[in-house]
């Protein structure tokens, strides 16, 4: 028979565990890479492969919404050679095979994020990031006129 120590243990380990499960739910936190798209240029001549250089636009947002870096405000976009660690894994994976022009969310776990230690002060261990990203350039080539609306700007 258990000794009544062991089966404390095991259901005060069992309720921590299904208060984290349900924490993590509750607060928009994922487990896995999620990429959504939200533009997609009609021609997608120029697609992003590892290996290549690309430009992007981003906005990143933890699960409650607070924004800690955003390349539109400062009107600047991340140059950096995709699939090669320059940046986190939730980038390189999320981003591969994008067309230029197109918008993508990425949910990006923390595991293919910062981890447990997070990027003090901004970031925090463990947490869930939101990109709202946008590929300007692939290998210095722009979208094409046909990725842009008809007044000219980008879409």
């Amino acid at each position: 028979m258990a000794k009544p120590q062991l089966l404390l243990v095991v259901a005060v380990a069992s309720a921590a565990a299904l208060l984290l499960v349900a924490s993590a739910k509750k607060s928009g936190d994922v487990t896995e890479l999620q990429i959504g798209v939200k533009h997609k240029p009609e021609s997608c001549n120029i697609q992003a492969h590892k290996g290549d250089r690309v430009k992007v636009h981003y906005r990143g947002k933890l699960t409650d919404g607070t924004v800690f870096d955003s390349s539109y405000e400062r009107g600047d976009p991340i140059e950096f050679e995709l699939g090669t660690g320059q940046v986190i894994k939730g980038w390189d994976q999320g981003l591969l095979g994008m067309c230029v022009g197109e918008k993508r969310k990425l949910k990006i776990p923390s595991k293919l994020g910062y981890g447990a230690q997070g990027s003090p002060p901004t970031i925090p261990g463990g947490a869930t990031l939101i990109f709202d990203t946008e590929l300007v350039a692939v290998n210095g080539e722009p979208a094409s006129k046909s990725d842009k609306d008809d007044d000219g700007s980008e879409l």
